[in-house]
């Protein structure tokens, strides 16, 4: 069972990034899929979730109105449309997959390996 997560990379503040998180070696469809980030030296926290069975979404308010959170459980992929990029969003991000949404990163069983996100001012 493995998560990729891809497309981080360096952007100006107002830009815009999409990452992709691919599942392999089991379906994820049904499962509740989240993106979490990391900033240098703060905890790990919730961006935004995806529910498995109805596909409904929550955002952590920091990102709300700027991120979006979407899956294609045909290619058993999530990814997360971020714009109007901020410098404090500027972070490893994470995605995860659990069979119910939770907010509390430490409830989430299956991890990619984290994308950097760096936003310059």
């Amino acid at each position: 069972v493995q998560l990729q997560a891809s497309g981080g990379g360096s952007v100006q503040a107002g830009g815009s990034l999409r990452l992709s998180c691919a599942a392999s070696g089991r379906t994820f469809s049904n499962y509740a899929r989240g993106w979490f980030r990391q900033a240098p030296g703060k905890e790990r926290e919730f961006v935004a979730t995806i529910s498995g069975k109805f596909g409904g979404t929550r955002y952590a308010d920091s990102v709300k109105g700027r991120f979006t959170i979407s899956k294609d459980n045909a290619e058993n992929t999530v990814y997360l449309q971020m714009n109007s990029l901020k410098p404090e969003d500027t972070a490893v991000y994470y995605c995860a997959a659990e069979a119910i949404v939770y907010t509390d990163y430490r409830r989430w069983s299956y991890w990619g390996q984290g994308t950097l996100v760096t936003v310059s001012s």
